[in-house]
């Protein structure tokens, strides 16, 4: 027996990131525009730095609480009170290492071997991955498109729904696609999940990148006491603390213990010092996030004017997250069409085949950067393009 056939099944036949892939075919290319990863240009501001240096000044260095220091799991509750229009209590959340840490988390309390998790295509690679990993089946339901854009197929979700279905994981706004759930459709979703006694794991990590309102519609707005819904979120995306991995779970109080004691077997906590961060992040970050909001759309209206005046792309200006997800006339690989662009363009996209079930001809382009590099970045793939 070889030592890669002893190791788990689960664990030796988790998938390679497809945008991991290309990053590293393309990452020292001199003058590359990186459009590839999920995140923005900027640096995390200094009033965060500020507040995570100072901690360290102070000396906290030790073990803290693993569910989340009092002051980070209070100004949560602030932020939400804030945003969601209705009150909050520090007692709902849970401190994680990284949003990904969050969705392993509530994983591990609502799956086991061989039950099922329903989760929307194209979609963020990790979620599927994870459940994998965690010895259970990801089932993928294709979001429906057409010219108008992308919709969630309700009676394909119901359809889906076997014995062995526990979760069902709703990320919207969307990454890749920027799909976003109305009311009534999160109505409709929520409504499945009580008749049929499922979990939701919903990420709505994007919830205030969104472009005409304050904020995408939540579940939040319509979740009841004894729903079962856990949300996952992270600090990464609204403050430019990608780096930081620090996340956060909302769950009902009465889990609160329970959730603990899977941190504590995890791991562990999180820095204090980082804490601190997060706690200035919060409670004085709005306007920041506001003027990243604002730049996000100028980019994304000037990529989609850069690529639409080609009239070879299939493309639906997103009404949520920072991405384009477009195909291209001709193509029909994304992943080897990737590999070209770096080559021929000098702009990294990430492929449609990362994402899954309907992504496989498309790409997905960050826009979260400067609006000039978008512009630059968008102009050459439209040259490639027209050279097809």
């Amino acid at each position: 027996m070889s030592i890669i056939s002893s190791i788990r099944d689960a664990a030796r036949e988790a998938p390679e990131s497809g945008i991991v892939s290309v990053v590293n075919y393309g990452r020292t290319r001199e003058g590359l525009i990186p459009l590839w990863a999920g995140e923005g240009d900027l640096p995390t501001p200094q009033f965060i730095t500020d507040a995570a240096a100072q901690s360290l000044a102070n000396g906290e260095t030790f073990y803290t609480w693993q569910r989340g220091i009092p002051g980070l799991r209070e100004a949560l509750a602030r932020y939400h009170t804030r945003h969601f229009g209705r009150a909050f209590a520090s007692d709902e959340f849970i401190v994680t290492g990284s949003g990904m840490a969050a969705i392993q988390l509530a994983l591990q309390a609502t799956l086991g071997a061989g039950d099922e998790a329903i989760y929307l295509t194209p979609a963020w690679p990790n979620f599927a991955g994870a459940v994998g990993v965690a010895g259970a089946v990801p089932v993928a339901v294709p979001l429906a498109h057409d010219e108008d854009g992308w919709h969630c197929d309700l009676d394909a979700v119901e359809a889906a729904i076997t014995p062995r279905t526990r979760v069902l994981f709703v990320n919207t706004p969307s990454n890749p696609t920027g799909w976003t759930a109305s009311r009534e459709t999160l109505e409709s979703l929520l409504a499945l999940a009580r008749k049929h006694g499922l979990w939701i794991i919903a990420d709505e990590i994007y919830s205030l990148f969104f472009y005409g309102e304050a904020r995408a519609p939540s579940f939040y707005d319509i979740i009841e006491p004894d729903d079962r819904i856990l949300f996952v979120n992270s600090f990464s995306k609204n403050w430019a603390m990608t780096g930081w991995r620090i996340g956060w779970l909302r769950i009902h109080p009465a889990l609160e213990q329970i959730f603990e004691n899977l941190v504590q077997y995890s791991t562990s906590g999180v820095a204090q010092f980082m804490q601190r961060g997060a706690v200035a992040a919060l409670d004085q970050g709005d306007d920041f996030i506001a003027s990243q909001v604002a730049r996000a759309q100028t980019a994304r209206d000037r990529a989609c004017e850069i690529l639409r005046s080609t009239n070879r792309v299939l493309l639906t200006p997103p009404k949520g997250a920072f991405y384009l997800f477009f195909g291209v006339d001709g193509v029909s690989d994304s992943a080897s069409a990737a590999l070209r662009i770096v080559d021929e363009a000098n702009v990294g996209l990430a492929p449609g085949t990362a994402f899954g079930q309907g992504g496989e001809t498309s790409f997905r382009l960050c826009f979260h950067r400067r609006v000039d590099q978008v512009e630059e970045a968008a102009t050459r793939l439209a040259e490639w393009i027209r050279k097809l």
